[in-house]
């Protein structure tokens, strides 16, 4: 991919550079995420982009070579910040209390996927979700094991396999939400607490020895 910014001269004869190309390339995602969810992808042309985000088309071209890749660089920027989102409410927990921590990761996937889920739908094609490599999954799905693990070392619950059931959870979530997306449920809180009731089901409790 080319969508790394780099510096350049400005495009539009005359002008001046007037902002970081940071900025302007995170601009030119946003152009295309909004084209893409009001008109579709295939209906949104490369012209209409460059339009919307107020850049020369060239611009477009030195950061992409296709639509595609920007729908890849989208997708990145929706999984850093579904990760940012969930990391932030996990952040908010106790550090040693590991069931609430992981009731506010299930809580956070679930109301920020019923939050974004129609971006979710563009940049995740049916190909990427059967993709075995799937980094977005691998990078939600470490951010779930490291909660289940620590809740092991710390003496908490005990499972024997925690990434098949972190693997579990996560697939059991992401359905889940689904399910309420399609029925267009827009209170999450209780439905969060009772699919972290049925998933913490998945981890056997420690019980101190009786003395």
């Amino acid at each position: 991919m080319r969508y790394k910014a780099k510096k350049r001269p400005s495009e539009i004869s005359g002008s001046p550079r007037t902002k970081p190309a940071e900025v302007r390339l995170d601009e030119l995602m946003s152009a295309a995420e909004k084209l893409f969810l009001s008109q579709g992808v295939e209906a949104t042309t490369v012209n209409e982009i460059v339009e919307s985000a107020n850049v020369a088309k060239g611009t477009f071209y030195h950061y992409f070579s296709s639509k595609n890749e920007i729908l890849e660089a989208l997708a990145k920027r929706y999984t850093e910040r579904f990760l940012e989102s969930v990391q932030k409410a996990i952040d908010g927990c106790s550090p040693d209390d590991w069931e609430e921590r992981l009731r506010v990761w299930i809580h956070a996937n679930i109301e920020t996927y019923v939050k974004t889920y129609r971006t979710h739908d563009i940049v995740y094609t049916a190909h990427h979700h059967h993709d075995r490599a799937n980094q977005a999954k691998s990078a939600i799905l470490d951010q779930l094991l490291e909660i289940i693990e620590g809740g092991r070392l710390a003496g908490i619950w005990a499972p024997n396999q925690p990434r098949i059931v972190a693997l579990l959870i996560y697939s059991g979530v992401h359905g889940a939400t689904d399910d309420i997306i399609a029925s267009k449920t827009t209170d999450c809180t209780s439905f969060a607490r009772n699919v972290s009731d049925a998933c913490l089901h998945m981890l056997p409790r420690i019980t101190a020895p009786k003395k």
